[in-house]
């Protein structure tokens, strides 16, 4: 009755601290630059940094949208010809119609 919260659920999910995002050496440091000349201040603007740091900060190539999935896809479609072949073999023609 306990619905999994004995140990059994999903685990948790870490979430950093925030003091761990910083806005510096990204472009977000311009934008609070921007507001600071206006006095404003935007305190929300280090939850946006973690989009600038570690894989988020990678671009993102043409290749990589392509082909995401491709291996995987690939291999389902070798998969599926072969049990397709096994379980319903093409008929020989004898070149009558």
């Amino acid at each position: 009755m306990g619905h999994g919260h004995e140990g059994h659920g999903p685990a948790k999910l870490h979430i950093p601290d925030y003091r761990v995002w910083k806005i510096e050496g990204t472009p977000l440091e311009d934008v609070q630059a921007r507001l600071a000349r206006k006095g404003l201040r935007d305190p929300w603007l280090r939850n946006e940094a973690w989009r600038y740091m570690g894989e988020f900060s990678k671009p993102v190539t043409l290749s990589q949208v392509l082909f995401k999935g491709f291996r995987w896809g690939f291999a389902a479609f070798v998969v599926a010809l072969g049990v397709e072949y096994a379980l319903f073999p093409p008929k020989k023609d004898d070149g009558h119609h």
